[in-house]
């Protein structure tokens, strides 16, 4: 048998308790980028307060995810995911894991697993926070915290199982049908491209 004093399970708090203390201090001190990021951020914060559970998408109501928004070298392309569930286009991203450290980390392994991309680069500021209602555990939320990804130049993407396809298209042409959220990530991860040190 297996010695479970040994063996981490997802539900256990302290499986989740770096990751939580560095969201607790990301969105601490995070500057929002519009009047609903705010809210969301006061939202996040306070789902936080619930402990590292909050981290787990075991904790029914409602758990924190990381997501993506990857652009090309030259920000004039953003690459979506077709989700193979809900048959909208959204950018990349989903739970975190007992392994990742950091939401950075987990914005980054999704956006990697998800795009089949190496050599992607993130902005470890959050570009932006939003809070919606999803199929998790019969019924839940996610609060979703957002980051800014650049490709590599050359990049080729790779379908994962959870995609039915991946696209590049230009920042003011998104797809239809388009997941709530996904446009009001455009300009504040242009301007994440702009001032960050990732392009150089």
């Amino acid at each position: 048998m297996p010695d479970t004093a040994l063996t981490a399970h997802p539900t256990d708090p302290e499986t989740y308790a770096s990751l939580h203390a560095d969201a607790a201090a990301l969105l601490g001190g995070w500057q929002p980028t519009s009047p609903d990021a705010a809210a969301a951020r006061e939202r996040t914060l306070a789902i936080l307060a619930a402990g590292p559970v909050a981290m787990s998408r075991q904790h029914r109501p409602g758990h924190l995810t990381a997501s993506a928004l990857i652009l090309d070298p030259t920000g004039s392309r953003v690459l979506l995911c077709l989700h193979g569930t809900f048959g909208m286009w959204v950018q990349l991203g989903g739970h975190c894991e007992p392994t990742d450290e950091t939401l950075v980390a987990a914005a980054l392994r999704e956006a990697t697993e998800e795009s089949g991309i190496d050599g992607l680069r993130i902005d470890p500021v959050p570009i932006d926070v939003d809070v919606h209602e999803v199929a998790c555990q019969g019924g839940s939320l996610h609060f979703d915290v957002r980051f800014a990804v650049l490709a590599p130049p050359g990049a080729v993407e790779q379908v994962s199982d959870e995609a039915e396809a991946l696209g590049w298209f230009p920042p003011d042409a998104l797809p239809e049908p388009l997941a709530g959220g996904t446009a009001q990530l455009v300009a504040p991860a242009l301007a994440a491209l702009r001032r960050s040190p990732l392009r150089r």
